[in-house]
């Protein structure tokens, strides 16, 4: 439970790192993403967190 909590605040430090430091490049993510289909948007997602259990599978693979 603690791990999960610690990943969700990592989520929030990178997103509000990225909000600060490209304000101008995440508005223009935004709105991009308001004109995407709910389809691209649903793989895009999809994929993310696919390469997000990778991610964490091989973290944990490799330090045992």
């Amino acid at each position: 439970m603690v791990n999960l909590i610690v990943a969700i605040g990592l989520v929030f430090v990178i997103e509000g790192l990225l909000y600060a430091a490209f304000p101008g490049t995440m508005k223009k993510m935004m709105s991009l993403a308001l004109s995407m289909s709910a389809n691209s948007m649903r793989t895009g997602g999809l994929f993310a967190a696919a390469g997000g259990i990778v991610i964490i599978w091989l973290a944990r693979w490799l330090t045992g």
